[in-house]
């Protein structure tokens, strides 16, 4: 089977290249999938059967600020690859995130909770759902939550337990909100489940997320304990930052339509020995 695979140098993309090293994995400056001509010409030269698309814009906060540029890759993108994928009659799998919803709701959402997106990045991703869906019914829209990976995030600097562990070995001040909830996703978990699911003809949005939710002081303190560093990490309250953009308190999320990935504290253990090693596992 052709796959081409989106956003390919991020965390879940490049986890995605590993796995199917057969695949044409090309990255954002590679293919800018809120262009239609390139959309277009790579669809026309590589004729893909089925398409992950793990193209995201995820600078939360710069999107208050230039909400196009989210827009374009997050919800105008999305929707010319469904739309280039029912021409051609290839599967697609599209990539989606906890933000869409707005945080309130005291226990994990489900697939069927009604979204509520709070911030402009928020609205980018749930317009993108909506646009491939629109498209293509019979699209794969998988949400997730608190994505790591062994690549780490560019926009950020590197994973949110890779940052903690640099800056605890650096001697920095560690100070973690612990009012904000998720389910911490291992990027190489995520992207496994995504290929046995996409082999399959669930269609529509799901939920693939490790069981069990933590904070993200949780997180850290759990990071911290298996690179064997100490130190204190400061619990604070999402308002002590001055953030431009909302985030949903409550970002855990919980399938109804299929099974949960391994607990997230097993998932970060194998995330920890790969990054140590510096070698696959």
């Amino acid at each position: 089977m052709r796959v081409l695979i989106t956003g390919a140098s991020g965390q879940l993309g490049s986890d995605l290249a590993r796995l199917v090293p057969e695949a044409v994995a090309l990255s954002r400056s590679e293919l800018d999938v809120g262009d239609s001509a390139a959309v277009r010409a790579a669809f026309e030269t590589h004729r893909p059967e089925l398409v992950f698309n793990c193209a995201a814009d995820n600078a939360v906060d710069a999107a208050e600020d230039s909400p196009a540029r989210a827009f374009r890759v997050n919800a105008l993108g999305p929707g010319l690859l469904a739309a280039a994928c029912a021409a051609a009659g290839a599967r697609l799998v599209h990539f989606s995130t906890n933000y869409v919803f707005d945080g309130a709701k005291r226990s994990p959402y489900v697939e069927t909770d009604p979204i509520s997106p709070l911030g402009r990045y928020a609205e980018s991703k749930a317009e993108g759902e909506r646009r491939v869906l629109a498209e293509l019914p019979a699209a794969l829209v998988i949400r997730s939550s608190g994505l790591y990976g062994v690549v780490g995030s560019a926009v950020k600097g590197g994973s949110f337990p890779e940052r903690i562990i640099r800056n605890a070995r650096e001697g920095k001040p560690l100070r973690v909100v612990d009012d904000q909830l998720l389910n911490p996703t291992y990027t190489r978990d995520l992207a496994e489940r995504s290929l046995e699911l996409a082999a399959t003809e669930l269609a529509g949005v799901v939920h693939v997320v490790p069981e069990g939710c933590a904070s993200y002081w949780e997180l850290a303190t759990e990071a911290l304990r298996l690179a064997g560093l100490g130190g204190e990490v400061e619990r604070v309250k999402t308002g002590d930052f001055a953030a431009r953009a909302p985030r949903p308190l409550n970002g855990c999320l919980v399938s109804g339509r299929v099974r949960p990935l391994r607990n997230w504290k097993l998932g970060l253990a194998h995330w920890w020995t790969e990054v140590s090693e510096g070698k696959e596992t």
